[in-house]
């Protein structure tokens, strides 16, 4: 089995390092064998036109059809065409990634809640496993 994802004009990618992290983005130009031109685009994303290294962008499975140096009108409505915002949210990368930021954001309180609802959901799973195996 080979590879699906490679470098290519219109691919989405998802940056994973500096101020944009965990921002989707577009590649609209290969610069070189190490970086990239990209955008958001802006207003869906918050991603501004810059160049990027591939080393801190994380390829998706999702293309949108541009051309090479496609305006930011252009790609506005090709992405949005393509639905990218809608499938991406249904993945189960962003939802790890959106699961992870909310635990990131929990409070003390909170913490402890999410503890002692694990411990009574464990201990409920746990009793109906002894009776399972006491009835069998």
């Amino acid at each position: 089995m080979g590879f699906t994802r490679f470098v290519e004009i219109g691919r989405v990618a998802l940056i994973n390092y500096g101020p944009d992290e965990g921002k989707l983005c577009t590649i609209i130009d290969v610069v070189d064998h190490n970086k990239a031109l990209i955008d958001g685009p802006e207003e869906l994303t918050g991603v501004k036109r810059q160049m990027i290294p591939f080393k801190r962008l994380a390829l998706t499975d999702f293309k949108v059809k541009i051309l090479r140096n496609a305006r930011q009108g252009t790609l506005k409505k090709a992405f949005a065409e393509a639905d990218v915002l809608a499938k991406w949210g249904a993945t189960a990368w962003a939802r790890k990634r959106a699961a992870k930021a909310k635990r990131a954001s929990l409070g003390d309180l909170d913490r402890f809640k999410l503890m002692i609802a694990r411990k009574q959901k464990a201990r409920a799973v746990n009793t109906a496993l002894a009776k399972l195996k006491k009835s069998a």
